[in-house]
């Protein structure tokens, strides 16, 4: 099949893309920044292209010929507070691609949204997502939504993110919203529920909730990161009232590690009602079994490199 990602050169974008490509289907991905992503290229009968998703008709000429459309495009955190940045990315984005694919005669979706999102929900960000959703339903194509807990994996912004911070901390490590409870996706079980979606005429206009086998609170997880990257380290956890000041001050820190809007959203827990979706045939798997196989191959990428004096 001919697939277009938008948002494939992100973390589950790469993934997905090398999946499908792997699989036999031509994959089209567009970046604004061509030579930042030139890894990409070598995978088989994939496409690279420059350009801007929001340039008025790029999206309807670069959708013509075109299987199928996936669109991957999210954000965690914008440079404001006002959620605009939230809603153009997750809201405004899905209408202009819902317009180019009806304009080119292009009927197949598959789309990325996030687990709680609502109307109602606390944030920007799972309001936006919560829009997005809304105009795919009602688009009139044949769609499909997914709507992961936080996804885990190599390169990810979760599990290694936790795993630096904790490299930093001298001894005593103060986290907010502990009692937060998640139930974490590996990215492989994402990537394999969007490659058996792609052909499964059963999923069309369906939504699936994606989570791992386990919901943990944030506090266990953080501690089993400490333990799997052999630090020895006391977790505080902060209360409401601590864990809102902390996200303050953090606005402000480079690349926005921890923002107001995430703690907003860490107030619902971030939990399946089921298991994974049994249509997509696996067993997902769990923090445990993977997580430690990439920390751990990153430790002894160091140690290598301090016998080498590099």
């Amino acid at each position: 099949m001919r697939v277009g990602i938008l948002g494939g050169s992100g973390f589950v974008g790469q993934a997905l893309a090398a999946r499908l490509a792997a699989d036999g289907h031509r994959v089209r991905v567009w970046t604004r920044r061509r030579e930042r992503h030139r890894e990409l290229l070598v995978l088989p009968e994939l496409e690279l292209v420059e350009g801007d998703v929001y340039q008025p008709g790029f999206l309807r000429e670069q959708f013509a010929g075109l299987d199928v459309v996936v669109n991957l495009v999210g954000i965690l955190n914008e440079s404001g507070r006002s959620g605009r940045g939230f809603f153009r990315a997750h809201a405004e984005l899905p209408e202009r691609v819902v317009e180019a694919m009806r304009g080119v005669g292009v009927n197949r979706l598959l789309h990325m949204s996030a687990l709680n999102a609502a109307a109602q929900a606390p944030s920007h960000y799972l309001r936006s997502k919560a829009v997005g959703e809304e105009v795919v339903r009602r688009s009139g194509l044949r769609w499909t939504i997914f709507r992961p807990s936080v996804i885990f994996g190599p390169h990810d912004s979760f599990v290694n993110r936790f795993a630096a911070l904790l490299r930093l901390m001298p001894g005593v490590f103060p986290l907010a919203c502990p009692d937060a409870r998640l139930q974490p996706v590996y990215i492989d079980d994402v990537v394999h529920a969007y490659a058996r979606a792609l052909t499964d005429e059963r999923t069309v206009g369906h939504q699936y909730n994606l989570c791992g086998p386990e919901a943990c609170t944030l506090r266990e997880i953080v501690a089993r990161i400490a333990g799997w990257t052999g630090r020895r380290v006391r977790i505080i956890g902060l209360n409401r009232t601590l864990s809102f000041a902390q996200a303050l001050v953090m606005e402000f820190a480079p690349g926005k590690p921890f923002s107001l809007d995430n703690y907003r959203s860490l107030q619902l827990d971030s939990v399946c009602p089921g298991p994974f979706p049994a249509i997509f045939g696996l067993e997902p798997a769990s923090l445990e079994t993977i997580v430690p196989t990439y920390l751990n191959a990153g430790r002894r990428f160091d140690r290598l490199r301090v016998n080498a004096r590099r």
